[in-house]
């Protein structure tokens, strides 16, 4: 049913890797997805891609103050050596501060720059430099929010169930994948458009909130990426999966003793084609708009 708009949507789908080295020396990986929108680099994903950069600026304070009592223990002259370095040792830290992170946008040197942050939706626009346009096969239709309707197949893509790997040069502080990292493997996961969630209104009070309801879960690796219909219109880019209490709790049987475990259904998310097409138009990034 969706082999021709896998096919179509794979051309404006692109991975984004997060490279983070903490304190101890660990090295992770985290994925997401973009899409590509027009031929000048514009691109949406999702806002809680930049949590690692959050974090990475509150580690950035805190191991700036971590280094200002080093170098005030060693600027102390009441101290011998071993008494300065029994001090430092001393010190408190967190092995899991984020020393270095890099995005990585589908190939070496590129970079997002013209950043738009919109968190209350989780939604970000950026424009990819350099671009080549002629990468891009073609471009996203995206789905016209009036025309919506309950029941219809949709299905998302992304980059979930590859193990990445990279590595730390701590000379040039850069990240290198691991051998066979790349290319990621895309994974397609249909389902059927379930309903409309209102969130509430943005911050600043002037957009309405909304995200469209998938009956499948979002995966680990597949947000920012589009959800789309069997003609390739892209209806929504996945934000986050929700998990909801069935209301049955059936037993399990164990050697001592029996339990209970809490069933869920666990639906998809995406930032609604109303708020998603608002927020381009009054931005000024060009899209097309589909005819149905």
């Amino acid at each position: 049913m969706f082999a021709n708009a896998y096919k179509q949507a794979s051309r404006f789908t692109q991975p984004v890797i997060i490279f983070t080295r903490l304190f101890d020396g660990t090295v992770n990986c985290e994925c997401g997805a973009y899409v590509i929108i027009n031929s000048e680099g514009w691109i949406v994903t999702v806002a809680h891609l930049w949590d690692s950069h959050q974090a990475h600026q509150q580690h950035t304070d805190e191991l700036e103050h971590y280094d200002r009592k080093i170098r005030s223990i060693k600027q102390d002259r009441k101290m011998n050596s071993l008494q300065k370095r029994s001090r430092v040792d001393n010190l408190e830290t967190n092995p899991e501060w984020i020393t270095h992170l890099s995005f990585w946008w589908g190939r070496e040197g590129v970079q997002l720059k013209d950043t738009l942050f919109f968190r209350d939706a989780d939604l970000v626009i950026g424009r990819l430099d350099p671009f080549d346009s002629k990468s891009v096969k073609s471009y996203p239709v995206f789905k016209r929010p009036e025309t919506i309707e309950a029941g219809t197949s949709l299905c998302k893509l992304g980059y979930p169930f590859h193990r990445i790997e990279a590595t730390f040069d701590e000379k040039t502080e850069n990240f290198k994948l691991a051998p066979g990292a790349t290319p990621l493997p895309r994974f397609p996961l249909e389902g059927i458009y379930t309903r409309n969630v209102k969130a509430g209104k943005s911050k600043e009070g002037n957009y309405d909130i909304e995200f469209l309801e998938t009956s499948s879960p979002g995966l680990r690796g597949q947000s920012g990426g589009p959800i789309f219909d069997v003609e390739g219109i892209v209806w929504a880019i996945q934000s986050r999966t929700m998990h909801f209490p069935l209301g049955f709790s059936p037993g399990t049987d164990s050697t001592d003793h029996e339990t209970e475990e809490v069933q869920y259904l666990n639906v998809g998310w995406g930032i609604h084609p109303r708020l998603l097409t608002t927020l381009l138009r009054d931005n000024g990034i060009s899209f097309k708009l589909s005819k149905y």
